[in-house]
């Protein structure tokens, strides 16, 4: 896949961080009960109830975005064995 699709892929997970880090935090911290969560895609009304949800996915955006970061800026991952 080109250099390109990744930027345009890593913009679209940054984006959805951003979505999703606004939820957890309006939540958590704001004294809402509810939040309307709207990804471009969807909109769903999320709870206090939703945010361990959430979080999972707030974190697997992060896994995306650091490996989409790595495919972008020509990073590799090297790996020895330990004997």
């Amino acid at each position: 896949m080109s250099v390109a699709f990744h930027r345009a892929r890593l913009a679209s997970t940054e984006s959805l961080i951003v979505v999703y880090e606004d939820a957890v935090s309006a939540l958590v911290t704001g004294g809402f009960q509810e939040y309307r969560l709207d990804t471009g895609q969807t909109i769903t009304n999320v709870t206090k109830f939703d945010v361990a949800a959430l979080q999972r996915t707030l974190d697997s955006l992060y896994n995306r975005q650091s490996t989409l970061s790595a495919r972008v800026g020509g990073g590799s991952i090297l790996v020895r064995p330990v004997f």
